[in-house]
């Protein structure tokens, strides 16, 4: 069965235990129920405001830049769904779940339960090349072993995927698509789901009516080919976007193997990577920033993630755990020089 994203008990004595004893101690586990209705009601306004523009513009070329502007609001529709995945804004289930299948399924066309499984392995392995699939071998490699395992074009991808990252990100949101349908009608050889899901006819519905939705209104505002330019548009610019507000997150990060044993606080710090900035980092990359904090607390709500930052810090630096924290465009540079470095034996 899915199961919701929380954070794993505390071992009693453990030295995550007292930083989370910290952690609690400073009320920064308690939800913030004002300032998730602020986030909802603004979101939701902004993203309400580019359709009325799509109206607004017409049967018009200029439909390209509402696009660009779809793409940023749909991609931050896309985090209400991760913080809703995780309970940071309910600690219920229901209410949780409402707000990611609404978010995930129907605003931005994203399978909430498939994602939420995805993610749950995430994060309990996170950068582990056998069980995070956020590293499994796939259009990029993310290990010296993975690049070595390929062949034919995807020999030939790997050898150059360092300079295609970018480029290749403008396919995400078809992949992520795509995955979402295979996850709701994907059946193994037994002929069971192989995706684990609480609401599938309910996702399947959702799915159903966010494409409805969105290619009739397209069609009924434009012509077909000012459509096809504007899904094109919005599409790669909102996978381009999802791409780079997860990209500096891990990539490029040590990748445990399953002969490293790590404990929870050691597993979740070294793994991760923070991205320095204030408000508008913050904004634009939905607090995924401070990605060790998240890491740790996955439950905290958004807009706590900054304040417990020094704690952290702090704990992690007495404690002898590497913290380590870069610029943006540092965190690139790392990334791509992770993914070049494992391309390099091929080349």
């Amino acid at each position: 069965m899915m199961r919701q994203m929380v954070a794993d008990p505390p071992v009693r004595g453990s030295e995550y235990a007292e930083l989370s004893r910290q952690i609690r101690a400073a009320g920064l586990l308690e939800r913030r129920p004002g300032w998730y209705a602020v986030r909802i009601g603004l979101t939701t306004a902004s993203f309400g405001a580019v359709w009325a523009l799509v109206v607004l513009v017409g049967d018009s070329w200029g439909q390209a830049a509402v696009a660009a502007l779809m793409a940023v609001a749909s991609t931050q529709v896309a985090f209400l769904g991760h913080d809703a995945g995780h309970r940071q804004m309910f600690r219920r289930r229901g209410p949780s779940e409402l707000v990611g299948l609404l978010a995930g399924n129907l605003a931005v066309g994203l399978s909430y339960g498939w994602w939420v499984e995805k993610h749950n392995r995430h994060h309990a392995n996170p950068n582990h090349a056998d069980e995070d699939p956020d590293v499994g071998a796939g259009a990029l490699v993310w290990s010296v072993e993975q690049a070595g395992a390929t062949r034919g074009f995807a020999r030939w991808l790997a050898r150059r995927q360092a300079f295609l990252f970018f480029p290749m990100l403008l396919l995400e949101g078809l992949n992520l698509h795509l995955s979402s349908l295979r996850a709701i009608a994907g059946r193994g050889p037994d002929g069971r789901f192989e995706t684990p899901m609480r609401h599938r006819g309910a996702e399947a519905f959702l799915l159903a009516a966010h494409t409805i939705l969105y290619v009739g209104g397209l069609l009924l505002v434009m012509s077909p080919g000012k459509a096809l330019v504007f899904a094109a548009v919005h599409q790669g610019l909102w996978g381009l976007y999802m791409g780079c507000s997860f990209a500096p997150n891990h990539k490029g990060m040590p990748m445990p193997t399953a002969v490293d044993e790590l404990d929870f606080l050691r597993k979740q710090v070294i793994t991760s990577r923070n991205v320095r900035g204030g408000w508008f980092v913050d904004f634009a990359l939905g607090g995924l920033n401070h990605q060790i904090e998240h890491h740790l607390f996955p439950n905290m709500p958004r807009g706590s993630l900054r304040r417990a930052r020094p704690i952290v810090r702090a704990y992690c630096a007495q404690r002898g755990v590497p913290y380590v924290e870069v610029g943006l465009v540092e965190s690139y540079r790392q990334a791509l020089a992770h993914l070049h470095a494992v391309g390099q034996p091929l080349r």
